[in-house]
């Protein structure tokens, strides 16, 4: 297989991952919903949706018809972020447990998960994202894919943590909770 096809490959197991990640968010919401909480901040879903959806594409676009070849420093330093980014996730995901969704959603008098990764850092899972927004393009010489998608991603997660932590603080124990821990690092 050739390099270009696998890069390929790889850009399609991460799309179906998020496909299934999608379908175990909307299960959660359901059962968050149905216990009486409620999303904040719906209007950013749509881009949110629509920057991991671009991201993918825009990968596939630039390591096909304009990849760069980059330093092999660079390649291998790319395919660690993407290993730690998706630990992250993952254990983010399995913390939270039916608590983790992709919209922000609150269920009230719920204390803060303070397990896990979370023990050390408010948001695990966003820091994943980041690696794997800035990770994923660069191993298939994708540069400038890596680089607008990750400033892009950072104007959207700028708005939605404050959202979020607002949000979490006004249901209870947020701050308290949290107040001696960094967002990315511990």
């Amino acid at each position: 297989m050739s390099p270009l096809l696998a890069y390929l490959a790889l850009l399609g197991l991460v799309g179906l991952q998020r496909l299934s990640e999608l379908r175990l968010s909307a299960t959660h919401q359901a059962q968050i919903v149905a216990s009486g909480g409620y999303e904040v901040a719906p209007e950013q879903m749509p881009w949110m949706r629509a920057l991991h959806s671009l991201w993918l594409v825009a990968a596939v676009i630039e390591a096909t018809f304009f990849a760069t070849e980059l330093p092999s420093w660079l390649v291998y330093s790319s395919a660690f972020a993407l290993l730690v980014g998706q630990a992250l996730r993952w254990e983010a995901i399995s913390t939270l447990g039916p608590r983790w969704t992709v919209t922000i959603m609150i269920l009230p008098e719920a204390p803060p998960q303070v397990g896990g990764l979370y023990r050390w850092i408010r948001h695990p899972n966003y820091l994943g994202v980041v690696l794997e927004i800035l990770a994923l393009p660069l191993l298939g010489g994708a540069w400038m894919t890596a680089l607008v998608f990750s400033l892009a991603n950072g104007l959207l997660l700028r708005h939605r943590i404050g959202r979020e932590e607002a949000a979490l603080e006004q249901s209870g124990g947020y701050l308290d909770a949290f107040e001696n821990r960094g967002r990315f690092i511990p």
